[in-house]
């Protein structure tokens, strides 16, 4: 009997040890599965990341300067040049120049003025058929010959011709109310012009004076003396002595106080309105 007990004593002991040395096999493979991942040397695949910096979301292009100066308005296309301030569009459209006027070259009454094909010859560089502009328009639409009257812009590059013809010296300002949201540029402009000799203000006697060669003064029986400030857009001499209307050959011409001549008789900015 007590050599039976030690044969089950002996199986149990065996059995124990069978089971620690299982444990012992199991945890030493726990071990090294986990020094296997520490040391990067795991079976599972790795997940490349890459080390450059992230792409920032695509922006649209910044808007250029020019065609950000282009207001609202309607666009259209240019068929021809009538004059210096006048041209007709695709389809028909007379569009007048706003705050501008060109010396005449087909008025019916008038004899073509210097500088009007130069200043005709300019427009149509600047608007070739063919070119996309944009119409902006002030409080008035149309004049009373039916014009579409407009400011126009190049939309190339945003040019605003009216501003441009001003500039260059192929137009004086023309200060028409109410239609007046851009008077002081181009009044501004048209001094500038006519200060550095421009154009027609160093190749005419003054603004209407007829084609050919320019008589000896520029605009009334005075102005051979100089141009008065006020007037920036024709050249009409300081007092003494003093003028009136009746004897200057302009008409509706910009006027910025003191006024010397007392030629804005209402206030308005334009001089010698009738």
């Amino acid at each position: 009997m007590r050599a039976r007990v030690g044969l089950l004593f002996a199986a149990v002991a065996a059995l124990a040890a069978c089971g620690a040395d299982s444990d012992a096999a199991g945890r030493g493979g726990e071990r090294t599965t986990a020094n296997r991942t520490a040391n990067g040397s795991s079976s599972s695949p790795t997940i490349a990341t890459s080390t450059s910096p992230p792409t920032s979301p695509p922006t649209s292009p910044p808007t250029s300067p020019a065609s950000a100066a282009v207001p609202d308005g309607d666009d259209a296309a240019v068929s021809s040049v009538s004059d210096g301030d006048t041209i007709v569009l695709v389809g028909g459209t007379r569009v007048r120049l706003i705050g501008i006027d060109t010396p005449e070259t087909r008025h019916p009454s008038k004899p073509v003025q210097c500088f009007g094909a130069e200043a005709s010859a300019h427009t149509r560089s600047l608007l070739p058929a063919g070119t996309a502009v944009r119409l902006a328009y002030d409080v008035e639409r149309f004049d009373r010959y039916r014009r579409t009257l407009a400011y126009v812009y190049r939309l190339s590059d945003g040019l605003f011709v009216n501003a441009a013809l001003v500039r260059e010296g192929y137009a004086q300002a023309y200060t028409y109310p109410p239609n007046v949201a851009h008077a002081d540029e181009l009044v501004a402009l048209a001094r500038e012009a006519r200060e550095a000799g421009r154009g027609l203000w160093s190749g005419c006697a003054g603004f209407g004076a007829p084609a050919g060669p320019p008589p000896s003064v520029a605009s009334g029986p005075a102005a051979g003396t100089g141009c008065d400030s006020a007037y920036p857009g024709v050249c009409i001499a300081s007092p003494p002595p003093d003028l009136d209307c009746p004897q200057l050959r302009e008409r509706r011409f910009a006027v910025i106080a003191p006024d010397p001549h007392g030629f804005d008789r209402d206030g308005d900015g334009l001089g010698c309105e009738t």
